[in-house]
């Protein structure tokens, strides 16, 4: 039996809104992935870095991002799925942080030999789309298919439950 697997990193606290930063209990792409992993029955498993990011959103999100951006670095994250074999299709999900996903993504990806996998990206974000991340993603996870991403905005994402279990469903 094919298995499903939901990874996603996401940011609690200050988040980008419009209209300013607000703080966030759950952030909006851990409520995205969430939604998947229920409507399909997947496993879900949160990327979490061994450095946390600053709480401050504007030193997170665009110094810190931006330097590990620029760097192509990869942080250490706190673990990863102990066998990944069994799962045929990995639901990628993740913010817009400079253009692609942010690096601790490419760290759990790159850890593995993706291919044959079906990669489903979600991107949230607050106008950007996908930016570059489907290409990147593409790039490290070599001998996979990237499947056509579905981007959201953010602040919407409760808003958006429907549209993206339909698109879920028809990956």
């Amino acid at each position: 039996m094919a298995l499903t697997l939901v990874v996603y990193y996401s940011r609690k606290g200050e988040n980008y809104m419009p209209g300013g930063i607000q703080f966030l209990e759950k952030g909006h792409t851990e409520r995205a992935a969430e939604f998947i992993a229920e409507a399909l029955g997947a496993d879900l498993f949160e990327v979490d870095t061994v450095k946390p990011y600053a709480e401050n959103y504007r030193a997170c999100c665009g110094e810190a991002a931006a330097a590990e951006a620029k760097a192509n670095a990869r942080p250490e994250i706190k673990g990863y799925v102990a066998d990944i074999s069994g799962y045929d299709t990995i639901f990628v999900c993740y913010p817009c942080w400079c253009g692609t996903a942010p690096m601790c993504i490419f760290t759990f990806l790159e850890h593995y030999d993706l291919g044959g996998k079906r990669i489903a990206p979600l991107c949230s974000n607050e106008g950007s789309g996908m930016a570059n991340s489907e290409a990147d993603l593409a790039r490290s996870c070599p001998g996979a298919t990237i499947l056509p991403g579905l981007s959201v905005k953010g602040h919407q994402t409760v808003q958006l439950k429907q549209e993206i279990v339909d698109w879920a469903k028809s990956v």
